[in-house]
């Protein structure tokens, strides 16, 4: 049995689609469900049930991904075991979005000086999927913003850096933070997500009730909509949040009870811990070059 074919299967089935997971894979469609029904042919049951453009992964095929997945993640580890300082093979890096934009970049350059045989794969997610990814084994490290419940020890968890909470207005507006919050429109950084729990604890200590506007869990659409004029917000002050300040300023809120951490999530038994060490160095130096 081809790995590769193993390899297609699990790309339909996280992208949902088999054109999408032909864009994935660098394939074309037909080279992707030419694979899927060699494995039907195989194992004499259906993996997919398709409807319209999109597939779903059938019964079966549920039960038999998690090996499926341990099988493909064995065959690209192999090319490793020859290195021996541990710096050879594929690294995937789930990442949220203002990480991406923030202080991945920079480490992911310094990563390629420490290890340039590391082949980093890039997860993008909202930190709540990035830690059930990496419970799954889908990714090898996560740098998401710290849960609210206790880490289990199966996980080894590194803090990087404290994000302070901020409030975001339009830079003619004059006043103190929490009557603008209570007066104005409120852009709300969702309080179900992870992030988002800081400014909810701030708006209640305050005994603030505002106007609420919408919730986001996208904090650069935040800031479009403060540039635009539509409200005001409570946002951690990640790194890249001034570079989209034209019209608008970031004013602190008092309290580092407030600020968010952000942290760096793998497994306690990673395949590859040198990797791991070298992508910690490497963010912990991007931050300090920042």
């Amino acid at each position: 049995m081809d790995v590769r074919y193993l390899q297609s299967l699990i790309s339909v089935v996280d992208c949902g689609s088999i054109a999408e997971a032909a864009r994935h894979e660098g394939l074309t469609a037909a080279a992707v469900s030419q694979r899927v029904q060699a494995l039907e042919r195989r194992f004499g049951f259906a993996l997919l049930s398709r409807v319209g453009s999109a597939a779903k992964p059938t019964n079966e095929c549920i039960d038999m991904l998690p090996r499926a997945r341990r099988i493909v993640r064995e065959v690209a580890l192999l090319a490793g075991d020859a290195d021996k300082v541990g710096l050879t093979g594929t690294l995937r890096i789930g990442a949220i979005s203002t990480v991406l934009t923030g202080m991945l970049p920079s480490a992911l350059m310094s990563l390629a000086q420490r290890g340039p045989n590391i082949r980093p794969v890039i997860v993008p997610g909202t930190s709540r999927a990035l830690y059930q990814s990496l419970l799954t084994g889908e990714i090898d490290a996560a740098i998401l913003v710290a849960p609210a419940f206790d880490i289990p020890k199966t996980l080894n968890s590194v803090s990087l850096k404290r994000e302070e909470l901020v409030f975001l207005s339009q830079a003619n507006q004059r006043g103190e933070v929490n009557a603008a919050l209570a007066s104005q429109p409120y852009i709300r950084y969702d309080p179900m997500a992870w992030g988002g729990r800081q400014a909810h604890l701030y708006i209640e200590e305050q005994g603030i009730t505002p106007t609420l506007l919408c919730d986001l869990d996208a904090l650069e659409t935040i800031v479009m909509l403060v540039e635009s004029g539509m409200g005001v917000s409570l946002v951690p002050r990640w790194n890249g949040l001034e570079k989209l300040l034209n019209q608008s300023i970031a004013t602190p809120i008092a309290g580092s009870r407030y600020a968010r951490e952000i942290i760096l999530l793998s497994s306690a038994q990673a395949d590859r811990p040198n990797m791991l060490a070298a992508l910690q160095e490497a963010l912990q130096g991007a931050l300090l070059e920042n």
